[in-house]
């Protein structure tokens, strides 16, 4: 059963969004001040602990349950030769995942984090955008629904990835739909040659005329130009917020997933930090139009949740100073007023 019953009712989810805990907040900086170490010396690895406070309403707050969910859909517009590999790796790599021999795998062991992988209707890939929507509203529905229910009400922390041949296409099409400019945000992908990314520039220019009508509507942007796997993440990031969940956001395509939400309402990523900046051509431009600041930039082009996967760890850093740091009281250390 949907979720949502119609684009307007999702519409209306995406405008009602609580609010964090300002004290839970406040009250990590009142310890932050009184731990052995000058003020604001350690940086966002500080910020991240308040911001981390605001959304779980707990100071300190707590890193015991992360879920990494990892969508997986498959794509029509792959039929305009936009990838440099055929759809069917979309199958393979979630049996990989499966048989845990992915890059995600080994990351979601390392940061203690459970790892679930979503694949979304891989034997019936989207319509090709560049002749029709690639969902229709029920399926496109239907999909943001599984997104949304994928998440536990009980997480400390939810990252959000995804795995799909042709999905760069998909995230810069809605990328350049939401904020202009449909050649600046296609790249490389998966290693297109530079006859790959005409294509790709050439198959999103054509979408963008076919759906020009419908530019100025976030969420039927997403269905036309997007994927399962967007509209999915779409559901779990509007999910986390309803819940109050912080929620880490990997790469392009991720970011360009959640992007109709602050089209939608300006403040609609606050319980969201971008987990890394992607080696990907438009990642950069999206985060600047979104005033995202990612934590961390390793020329990383994976997605998976890889990035945001990473991240975790300085989270996990980060908490682990605020948490386990003596105070100047404790330690006997003079403060800097005595």
């Amino acid at each position: 059963m949907t979720r949502f019953a119609s684009l307007a009712d999702l519409r209306a989810a995406c405008l009602d969004l609580p609010a964090g805990h300002a004290e839970a907040a406040a009250a990590v900086g009142r310890r932050e001040a009184t731990l052995t170490k000058p003020p604001r010396s350690l940086g966002r690895l500080e910020q991240v602990v308040a911001w981390l406070a605001l959304w779980q309403g707990a100071s300190p707050p707590r890193l015991a349950n992360v879920e990494i969910l990892v969508f997986a859909g498959n794509h029509g517009v792959t039929a305009q030769g936009v990838s440099a590999y055929p759809a069917a790796v979309t199958a393979q790599m979630v049996a990989n995942f499966a048989n845990g021999g992915a890059a995600i795998n080994q990351l979601a062991r390392l940061t203690g984090a459970e790892l679930r992988v979503i694949a979304l209707d891989l034997d019936h890939p989207t319509a090709d955008f560049t002749v029709k929507p690639a969902m229709d509203e029920a399926e496109f529905l239907a999909a943001v629904t599984a997104g949304y229910e994928a998440v536990s009400p009980e997480a400390d922390l939810v990252v959000l990835g995804e795995m799909g041949i042709g999905n760069t296409t998909a995230a810069a099409a809605i990328s350049a739909a939401l904020f202009g400019g449909g050649e600046r945000f296609a790249g490389y992908g998966t290693g297109l040659s530079d006859a790959g990314v005409a294509r790709k520039r050439e198959a999103i220019d054509r979408a963008l005329a076919r759906h020009e009508r419908i530019l100025d509507e976030p969420l039927r942007v997403a269905a036309a130009l997007g994927g399962r796997e967007l509209a999915a993440i779409l559901g779990a990031c509007l999910a986390a917020r309803h819940l109050r969940i912080p929620t880490l956001i990997d790469g392009f395509v991720c970011t360009a997933a959640v992007a109709p939400l602050v089209k939608l309402r300006g403040d609609a990523l606050d319980h969201a930090l971008g987990g890394h900046l992607s080696a990907e051509l438009g990642h950069r431009l999206l985060l600047e139009e979104l005033g995202l600041r990612p934590l961390l930039d390793l020329g990383m082009r994976l997605g998976e949740g890889s990035g945001a996967a990473v991240a975790l760890l300085v989270l996990r850093a980060a908490l682990a100073c605020h948490t386990g740091m003596a105070t100047f009281e404790e330690a006997h250390v003079s403060n800097k007023d005595g």
